[in-house]
């Protein structure tokens, strides 16, 4: 049995569960990139070049204003792929996506992956389920962000960062946040402190970490729990995938 059958080295679900000779097909156009926190990879209306499938990097996706106002209406991390618009029909994108989190990727012409996605039975099911949780993930931010108060925000977007992550600290400012839950800085800061003085979580200089996993889900709203619930059945099929991918990998 060939290595290649079970794609041991990419560390982005989604790719990592596509048949083995799906990816063999992808994998020479797949260029490793760089994720700088901050480094925008497309914005809205723009005209998609390529997607991407972060490994070690968070990305936000967010919906822009005509007064430049912003608000992240879901993140996508190695669970997933950024670029679905192209997978349902659209040229073009309505949202920005910008790094959250730094790390890596890998970039893949817009062309080849959508050619691949049209003949490719297992990629094709696999996308979809994913677009479906990607869609579940903006419903209930969306609901959030109406309903619940920012201090429950604040602790829904720290869990769902945190699943994202191998490390319990993240690095990012108060505007940034801010900006990412579409609220006034002034807001997160009494939201964190609240959170800071509970021992739930430590901040200073861009530097969050949490202390207390159980308590900020405690405080957390039940959005939380429904898109954490949609996401693991998400990477349980990539899963179940992988291993049925890998079984007929050492019946050839």
């Amino acid at each position: 049995m060939s290595i290649t059958c079970l794609q041991e080295t990419i560390h982005n679900y989604l790719l990592a569960a596509a048949k083995a000779d799906e990816f063999e097909r992808l994998k020479p156009h797949l260029e490793f990139i760089q994720m700088p926190l901050g480094s925008i990879l497309y914005e809205s209306g723009d005209r998609l070049q390529h997607v991407w499938f972060p490994t070690t990097a968070v990305v936000s996706l967010q919906y822009i204003m005509e007064d430049g106002a912003s608000t992240q209406i879901a993140g996508v991390g190695n669970e997933g792929v950024l670029g679905v618009s192209l997978f349902m029909g659209g040229a073009a994108t309505p949202s920005r996506a910008i790094v959250q989190t730094g790390g890596c990727g890998y970039r893949i012409k817009a062309g080849v992956v959508l050619q691949e996605f049209n003949r490719a039975e297992s990629l094709h099911g696999l996308s979809l389920l994913y677009i479906q949780a990607l869609i579940t993930q903006m419903s209930l931010i969306a609901a959030c962000n109406r309903h619940h108060s920012i201090e429950q925000q604040l602790c829904r977007w720290l869990l769902l960062t945190l699943d994202q992550l191998t490390s319990n600290e993240l690095i990012m400012t108060q505007e940034l946040i801010a900006s990412m839950l579409g609220v006034r800085r002034e807001g997160i800061t009494e939201a964190a402190g609240n959170l800071k003085n509970a021992g739930f979580i430590n901040y200073r200089r861009g530097h969050i970490t949490v202390l207390d996993r159980s308590g900020l889900e405690m405080l957390s709203c039940e959005c939380y729990q429904v898109i954490k619930k949609e996401f693991n059945c998400l990477l349980s099929t990539y899963s179940t995938a992988r291993y049925a991918h890998s079984q007929g990998c050492r019946k050839k």
